[in-house]
């Protein structure tokens, strides 16, 4: 019936590396989502903004839902030969874009060369909280709206099964293969995170110090070995090689009412403080730690290794008082409140530059809501998401977007008067 979604890289290793080396109350209830606060309304557009549409997607069914998704051009680098990919997942939660090969239908991408194995093409693992992807890395020039990135490194995911060797068991092992349209709900996704890189100075390393496991592999037509990766030549994150508008992204969604909707339209927007249209205006900054984490202070607990993800299709959180749903398939995932099918909570987000913001949301019971919507308050427990490494933690995922306009500026980067990684909203 319903299945939980979390598209957040794992950071365990790779953010370590690509990083640069209050209380809560609870009450029954119910409301809208909250509305931003003093922030712009971008239906006037601009080359720096594209449509983002959370609903049916590509594989319209009661299981896919708060997915949000855009277009996204690739060419054949340098030519006018390109293709535009619809129902693209776009993840706060990491970095690069990754295209399912049945979505590309047989566009030719060329393949990155291993320059130390002459025949050898370059391939990555990708773990994330549900699993992992497996596919080689190509190369490709990127347009998304107004905005071009050139000739970048992109992943592209082999649901085909064709392109190169199966993953080794040093991949497999991160659990299960999430590179299939059902699985991932989209045809691929677009990784606008905190960081430039999705590996970073970890995966530069030799091998053999690459102790928290691998991404990058080196591939001959029958087999594959990890490998090292320049940090030039990992997957990018587009926004982060685009000309301008390059430090970061902001998310805009409608709030939605208590039952949720068919479908939610709102805003990608490229860039922080970089023209009229994206400044932060009255939002809270709230930096991150080098791993990407900010506290949420909930229900007597201070988790330290929150975040903001776009990718996860609810929010996920330690509630020892909300009952857990039965009777489906994944049902443990999520929680359904009761008796009152629906209840509001209360957290506190704080930076590690100390400023605090306070969170409303809303869980519903996802059994009492129409299947036949795509964006709905639902949330779960965190004991379902495997490997990611740390356990004290709130994923916000799109629930938390509705009715708000968050920011999320790129590590390093200056982003009107704060410099990267920080959420704002």
């Amino acid at each position: 019936m319903l299945r939980s979604i979390r598209w957040i890289a794992l950071l365990a290793a790779a953010c370590l590396s690509a990083c640069g080396g209050g209380s809560s109350s609870s009450s029954s209830g119910s409301s809208s989502s909250s509305s931003s606060s003093g922030a712009h309304v971008f239906s006037g557009g601009g080359a720096n903004v594209v449509s983002m549409v959370v609903g049916p997607g590509p594989t319209p069914s009661s299981s896919s839902f708060n997915l949000p998704t855009t277009s996204v051009k690739v060419c054949q680098a340098g030519t006018s030969n390109c293709v535009t990919i619809a129902n693209v997942l776009v993840d706060t939660g990491s970095p690069g874009l990754r295209l399912l090969a049945s979505a590309l239908n047989g566009f030719s991408l060329p393949a990155q060369a291993d320059p130390s194995i002459n025949g050898n093409s370059i391939v990555e693992c990708l773990p994330f909280a549900d699993g992992y992807t497996w596919g080689p890395v190509v190369t490709a020039d990127v347009a998304i709206g107004g905005e071009n990135a050139s000739a970048i490194p992109i992943n592209v995911i082999d649901d085909i099964g064709t392109l190169e060797p199966a993953a080794p068991s040093s991949c497999t092992s991160n659990g299960t293969d999430l590179g299939s349209l059902i699985d991932l709900g989209a045809n691929g996704v677009l990784g606008v995170g905190l960081y430039s890189t999705d590996c970073g100075g970890y995966c530069e390393q030799a091998v053999s110090l690459q102790t928290q496991g691998f991404f990058y592999y080196s591939c001959s037509a029958s087999s594959c070995a990890a490998t090292s990766e320049p940090n030039a030549s990992q997957v990018i994150n587009p926004v982060a090689a685009f000309p301008k508008d390059n430090n970061g992204v902001i998310l805009q969604l409608p709030a939605i009412p208590i039952g949720g909707v068919v479908t939610d339209t709102g805003y990608l927007v490229f860039g922080i403080g970089t023209e009229s249209n994206n400044a932060l205006g009255a939002s809270t900054v709230l930096t991150t730690t080098p791993e990407g984490f900010i506290s949420t202070m909930f229900d007597g607990q201070t988790l330290n290794s929150s975040f903001l993800d776009s990718g996860s299709n609810g929010l996920y959180f330690p509630d020892s008082t909300l009952p857990i749903c039965t009777g489906f398939t994944d049902a443990s995932e999520f929680y359904c409140p009761s008796p009152s099918p629906s209840v509001v909570l209360m957290a506190t987000n704080q930076g590690q530059n100390g400023s605090t913001t306070q969170v409303s949301f809303q869980i519903n019971d996802p059994t009492k809501l129409n299947n036949t919507f795509f964006a709905v308050d639902v949330g779960g427990p965190t004991t379902g998401i495997t490997g990611l490494g740390v356990s004290d933690f709130f994923d916000f995922g799109v629930p938390f977007f509705y009715g708000r306009t968050v920011f999320t500026a790129i590590q390093g980067a200056a982003a009107d008067g704060t410099t990267g990684p920080y959420y704002a909203y």
